[in-house]
């Protein structure tokens, strides 16, 4: 379990994964050695990993769609096949109306409609129901930010894919690694993450902080679905939050670290006044989570047993 100190740490490396240790020192009130031997030991531990995400739009996945299964049988072998489809960024066996659930991220909406034929498709599968995202308004993995057009080139892709599986990797390390000066490689990162090309963060391993505790939700509402996400994303312990259409208005996620916290938190998302429907489902195990698409060609995915 994470202290208060600990959390409020991830908390900002969450937001900037390259936040130097002296600002990080400055959020929490301790020392710059104290601070940074924290941030380490969290790395060390295997509670974080601080990395670089790329903004699914550099690749043209922008089109994120929520698939609900109905399956015929067993439903671990749907499972593996929803593994091994590169679409599918998420798949988790669940407890509720839907035994399984799945998020996709594809190029557009004809893709969406080829992918979901094809999930269908799949043996076992007997229906799937799909809500297609208009916006994510929270993601705790991947700040929520616009992407502006700029020029990647192979120096770029270079220092990404070095981001990817080091996010606070030094300039100095950046450059050697990539031919560069220290300035100009500093002067190429800071202009991908401005542009919201990548963005490093730190990706929380639930198990070692004790977030064991997993729960989708998909809800009808009433007014303005956008406006009423913002403020389900400011609850604690929702981690995930979008709008869209299709079966619901939002589909989100919440993470607790026991089953009393999640069910408060469960409270607070039924408490919102403008909420006319609540379905929810248990995440019994978690088949893949990719978080990021390595630009060398190897994903990186959580696989069944890790959550």
């Amino acid at each position: 379990m994470l202290d208060a100190v600990d959390a409020a740490l991830v908390r900002a490396l969450q937001g900037d994964g390259r936040a130097t240790y002296q600002a990080l020192a400055d959020g929490v009130g301790l020392s710059r050695t104290a601070v940074r031997a924290r941030v380490r030991h969290l790395i060390g531990a295997g509670a974080i990993r601080i990395v670089g995400v790329l903004h699914a739009g550099v690749l043209g996945m922008e089109v994120f769609g929520h698939i609900s299964f109905r399956i015929s049988g067993p439903v671990r072998p749907v499972m593996a096949e929803l593994g091994r489809r590169e679409a599918v960024t998420f798949a988790a066996l669940t407890a509720g109306r839907f035994p399984a659930v799945a998020h996709v991220r594809v190029s557009g909406d004809a893709a969406l409609a080829a992918e979901l034929a094809a999930l269908r498709g799949l043996p076992g599968v007997h229906g799937a129901e799909v809500f297609r995202a208009g916006a994510i308004v929270k993601d705790a993995y991947s700040s929520v930010r616009a992407l502006r057009e700029i020029a990647i080139d192979p120096l770029d892709w270079r220092l990404i894919g070095h981001l990817q599986r080091d996010g606070r990797a030094s300039y100095a390390e950046l450059a050697r690694n990539v031919g560069l000066s220290q300035a100009a490689a500093r002067s190429r990162v800071v202009r991908l993450i401005d542009a919201g090309v990548v963005h490093v963060t730190a990706l929380i391993e639930p198990s070692a902080v004790g977030a064991n505790e997993h729960l989708g939700f998909g809800l009808r509402c009433r007014g303005d679905a956008e406006a009423i996400a913002a403020r389900l994303g400011a609850l604690a312990g929702v981690s995930f939050v979008s709008t869209g259409f299709g079966r619901y208005d939002i589909v989100g996620s919440a993470t607790a670290t026991d089953r009393p916290t999640l069910v408060e938190a469960l409270e607070a998302i039924r408490g919102c006044p403008d909420v006319s429907y609540v379905e929810t489902w248990e995440h019994l195990s978690v088949v893949k989570e990719r978080h990021q698409v390595d630009t060398a060609g190897s994903p990186a995915v959580r696989h069944e047993g890790d959550g």
